[in-house]
């Protein structure tokens, strides 16, 4: 899966869940910036 796929993908499940990036991101134990790089496809 390329990064702008996963990007859209994480994105929809977060919506489904009705989550926040910031919520998602605590749940994870990454930053919000980081759910945030993720969903647009810049991951580092």
């Amino acid at each position: 899966m390329d990064q702008q796929k996963f990007g859209v993908f994480l994105r929809q499940l977060r919506r489904e869940k009705g989550m926040t990036q910031e919520q998602l991101a605590e749940r994870l134990c990454v930053s919000n910036r980081s759910i945030s790089r993720w969903e647009t496809g810049v991951i580092t």
